[in-house]
C-alpha cells in the first residue's frame, strides 16, 4: 500500500473542502431555479402534486410533500458521487507522482531498484512493467558480465594455445639457426620436425577459431540442401576406421531407415559429425567401440555418437559445450584438442535449428543431435516433397 505525506494528505482534505463548496454553490443555485420555474409554471405544480399524491413509503403510507427535499436527496447523491470521484482522482494523482519519482530514482543509475507499491487499479500494471524491465535489465547486465569475463577468458585461453607451440617453435629453429655447425642431420631433422608439428598444431587452432567466429555471426548463412544424412555418417565413419583400429575401436553406423533425407548444409554438418567422433577418439578413454545411430522421427531426425569410454563426470557434462572447456583439470594439449570442437558443433546445431546434448553414465557416453527434417529457408516449394520422402518409420 502506497502512504501518502502530509502534504498530500493536507492537499487531498482541502480538496474536499473545496469541493464540497463549489458544489453546494451549485446545488443552491440549481435549487433556487427549479423552485422559481415550478411557482410560475402551474403546469409543473399541478404535476408534482398528483406525483406527491401517488407516492407513499413505509408500512404507514407516510407521503413526502415537498418536491425541494426529493431534490435535495437527489442533489446529495450526486454530490455525494462528485466528492468521491474527485477524491480517487487526486488520490491517484498522488499515486502516478510517487511512481514517476521511482522512475527518475530508477533513471539516475540506481538500474537494480524495484517499485515495492502494491495497488488495487491499473497503475499496478505499470508498477509491474517497470520491475519486469529493472530484472530483464538486471539479467541483461548480468549476461553481459558474463560475456565479458568470458572474452578475458577466451582472449587468455587463445594466448596460452598460441604462446605455448610459438615457444617450441622458436625455440627449436633457434638451436638450428644458432648451433648448426655444431648439430648433427639427426638432431636438425628432429628439432625442424617438432616445430613443424607445432606449426601445424597451431595452424589448427587458428582454423578452429576462425571457424568458431563464423559460427558465432549473427548474420551466418548456411547453404541448405537434400542430403542423405545415412549415407554421410558411414561415408564419415570409414574415413575415421583407420584410425580407430589403431586405437582398437570399432567404429560402426545404424540407420532407421536406411536412408533418410534432410535439409542441411553439407560442409557444416560433416563438420558437426567430424568433430565428435574425433572428441570421441581423444578423449574416449579404454573405449572399445564408437557407434553412429541415426532415428528418423515424425519431424525431425535424431543422431547419436556413442561410446562406452570412461564416464565424464556430472559436473562437466554441462561445460562440454563451453568454449576451450576440456574435462581434465589442466589446460595439457597432450591429447591434441583445442577445446573448440564442440563448441563449434553446438553452433553448427543451432544453426540448423536443432538441439544438443550428452549424457554419460558408466556404460555409455552420448552426444545426441536432433535436428528439423525441412529447414524454414528450404521454402515452402519443396516442403511436399521432403514430406513424401520422409515418411518411412522405424
Amino acid at each position: 500500500m502506497m502512504k501518502l505525506s502530509g502534504r498530500e494528505r493536507w492537499l487531498l482534505f482541502w480538496e474536499a473542502i473545496i469541493t464540497i463548496g463549489i458544489l453546494l454553490l451549485l446545488d443552491w443555485s440549481a435549487l433556487t431555479i427549479i423552485d422559481q420555474v415550478v411557482h410560475t409554471n402551474e403546469s409543473f405544480q399541478v404535476g408534482i402534486f398528483e406525483i406527491k399524491s401517488g407516492l407513499s413509503f413505509g408500512p404507514e403510507d407516510l407521503r413526502i410533500w415537498s418536491y425541494q427535499w426529493v431534490g435535495i436527496l437527489i442533489i446529495g447523491g450526486v454530490n455525494l458521487w462528485v466528492l468521491i470521484w474527485r477524491l480517487v482522482r487526486r488520490y491517484r494523482s498522488f499515486q502516478m507522482a510517487h511512481i514517476l519519482s521511482e522512475l527518475h530514482y530508477i533513471a539516475a543509475g540506481h538500474f537494480k531498484h524495484h517499485i515495492s507499491y502494491k495497488l488495487n487499479n491499473n497503475l499496478q500494471k505499470i508498477i509491474d512493467s517497470v520491475n519486469a524491465m529493472v530484472d530483464a535489465q538486471i539479467r541483461a547486465r548480468e549476461d553481459e558480465l558474463a560475456i565479458e569475463r568470458s572474452k578475458d577468458e577466451m582472449i587468455t585461453n587463445i594466448s596460452h594455445d598460441l604462446r605455448t607451440p610459438l615457444t617450441s617453435i622458436i625455440g627449436y629453429l633457434g638451436l638450428v639457426e644458432n648451433e648448426y655447425e655444431k648439430l648433427t642431420p639427426a638432431l636438425i631433422q628432429k628439432y625442424t620436425h617438432t616445430a613443424y608439428s607445432k606449426a601445424t598444431q597451431m595452424k589448427s587452432l587458428v582454423e578452429e577459431l576462425f571457424e568458431f567466429a563464423q559460427m558465432q555471426q549473427l548474420d551466418l548463412r548456411l547453404n541448405f540442401e537434400k542430403i542423405n544424412l545415412s549415407e554421410m555418417l558411414e561415408q564419415l565413419a570409414a574415413s575415421f576406421e583407420l584410425e580407430a583400429q589403431h586405437k582398437n575401436l570399432t567404429l560402426t553406423t545404424e540407420s532407421w531407415p536406411d536412408d533418410i533425407i534432410v535439409d542441411a548444409d553439407p560442409d557444416k554438418m560433416a563438420r558437426l559429425f567430424m568433430n565428435l567422433i574425433q572428441n570421441a577418439l581423444k578423449y574416449g578413454t579404454n573405449a572399445t567401440f564408437i557407434k553412429l545411430t541415426s532415428r528418423l522421427e515424425r519431424n525431425y531426425v535424431e543422431v547419436r555418437v556413442i561410446n562406452d569410454g570412461e564416464k565424464i563426470p556430472a559436473e562437466a557434462v554441462e561445460h562440454l559445450f563451453d568454449r576451450f572447456y576440456r574435462v581434465e583439470g589442466s589446460r595439457s594439449t597432450k591429447t591434441g584438442g583445442t577445446g573448440l570442437g564442440l563448441a563449434i558443433a553446438l553452433g553448427v546445431v543451432e544453426g540448423h535449428n536443432g538441439s544438443i546434448y550428452a549424457t554419460s553414465d558408466d556404460n555409455t557416453t552420448e552426444f545426441v543431435i536432433q535436428v528439423p527434417i525441412i529447414q524454414r529457408s528450404m521454402g515452402k516449394l519443396n516442403e511436399n516433397e521432403t514430406h513424401t520422402q520422409s515418411t518411412p518409420s522405424a
